[in-house]
């Protein structure tokens, strides 16, 4: 490509999307979103911002900022977000089951053969080199997103105090989330200039060039508000879910599993880490749907597969539908808890962005509004530094506990995986997809030679 085209490219915004083309790339990022949220939404700003320039950072940021505020996932809650400005409800439904929809399908059948074959030491090689590579993909991706975000002194303090509240006293995220708000409330008062999004008016078109959706397109005509088309969305959901309840009341495990789940998406603020213990001690403990030890391999798989880090419900639901006997037919049996599980997790994070998605477009630009999320954007810098801390810990010390936190022997192999692998990622800009799939590679060599 010549320069004179390349210039062209980078004055002139893109062509218009069809929903196909937006298809194979939402198809397309349901089998590479490794990395859990973090990864998953630097694969996003990758792709959407940077090379196809569909949305512009501030855009980007601002939905982001969002979706961290909600209960759920937030990085399919971006995903749906963007393809509703898009293509409006049906870009959103598209966006949101493609991303989870290759986990599901993955998660059900590992799930099937770890019920039928017990351990398979291929997979575990795999997922020996995945971990480490997992932690370089969340340790890039905080520096992405702090190299965007933290664009001053105050929002870098914020986000030190972030990790240092997470890590060090174990400070529940909803409260983090919550401090950052009112700092950014405080900050958006007093000091304006420091918290807006992005680090000012312009700064991605120096970049990236202008977007599709550009820092001062208005919003579409199905993303404007009116207090009308709120309550017909949530009238709409409502119905959903009665639906779907109704449609499994006469199998009673499987709808003590829809009341469950429905619950669960409520009370994920902070992502599938803040949600884990409630799973655990409603699946394990209350239910018995699995065991403790079923718990922790579905969660390493839910570690080291595309999707949202709380696909783990899939093999929780699984296994407790096996467990249950809700069918006669074992394969049935799973396949019915999993797609329970999964479709009442889900649900209610259509609902956030279809209903809560116009009245956030209608606040863009409002640094009332905009400065608490700017803040909340620097916290949740330092909380990802904390999930790469942890992921880490695991990686390194596997069999150590929080009592002993560095008992056991230390893993060397999987140090040299993740500094290699950040390096590739940092300094060669090396495709995510295939330093996780070399990384794969390695553990499963390492594993069959020592």
């Amino acid at each position: 490509m010549s320069v004179a085209s390349k210039t062209h490219d980078t004055v002139q915004p893109p062509a218009a999307v069809s929903i196909g083309e937006a298809f194979a790339y939402w198809l397309k990022l349901g089998f590479i979103s490794f990395g859990g949220p973090a990864g998953q939404i630097s694969i996003m700003h990758q792709e959407l911002v940077e090379k196809r320039r569909w949305i512009s950072e501030h855009r980007y940021l601002h939905a982001l900022n969002y979706c961290m505020l909600l209960p759920g996932p937030e990085a399919i809650q971006l995903a749906i977000y963007i393809s509703w400005l898009m293509h409006g409800v049906r870009g959103a439904v598209i966006a949101g089951v493609l991303f989870f929809l290759p986990a599901f399908v993955l998660l059900s059948l590992l799930a099937g053969i770890y019920l039928a074959f017990g351990d398979v030491p291929a997979v575990q090689g795999v997922f020996y080199g995945i971990r480490p590579a997992v932690v370089a993909v969340v340790l890039f991706a905080a520096w992405r997103i702090g190299s965007r975000a933290l664009k001053n002194e105050i929002l870098w303090s914020i986000a030190a105090l972030a990790f240092i509240g997470i890590f060090v006293f174990r400070i529940d995220f909803p409260w983090i989330v919550l401090g950052a708000a009112v700092l950014g409330v405080i900050g958006g008062k007093f000091a304006p200039d420091k918290f807006k999004a992005g680090g000012g008016h312009g700064a991605s078109h120096k970049q990236f060039g202008p977007a599709l959706i550009d820092d001062d397109t208005p919003p579409p005509a199905h993303a404007r508000f009116s207090w009308g088309r709120l309550a017909a969305t949530v009238a709409v959901f409502v119905l959903i879910w009665v639906i779907a309840m109704v449609a499994i009341q006469g199998i009673p495990d499987l709808y003590i599993m829809g009341e469950f789940f429905t619950k669960a998406a409520f009370l994920t603020i902070g992502g599938a880490y803040a949600v884990l213990p409630y799973v655990y001690q409603g699946g394990v403990e209350h239910y018995g749907w699995l065991t403790g030890p079923q718990m922790m391999d579905g969660l390493a798989l839910g570690e080291t597969t595309p999707g949202p880090l709380i696909m783990v419900v899939t093999w929780v639901g699984y296994l407790g539908g096996v467990t249950k006997e809700v069918f006669a037919n074992p394969v049935a049996a799973g396949i019915a808890g999993a797609s329970v599980a999964t479709f009442f997790t889900f649900l209610p994070s259509f609902l956030f962005i279809l209903a809560g998605g116009p009245m956030v477009e209608a606040t863009r630009g409002e640094i009332k509004f905009i400065a608490p999320l700017t803040a909340i954007t620097a916290a949740v810098v330092g909380v990802i530094l904390n999930l790469a801390v942890f992921f880490a810990w695991h990686s390194f010390w596997p069999t150590a506990t929080e009592a002993a936190p560095f008992t056991g022997n230390f893993e060397w192999f999987p140090v040299i995986v993740a500094v290699a692998a950040f390096i590739a990622l940092w300094k060669y800009k090396a495709d995510i997809m295939k330093v996780i799939g070399a990384c794969a590679l390695l553990g499963l060599a390492y594993t069959y030679l020592i």
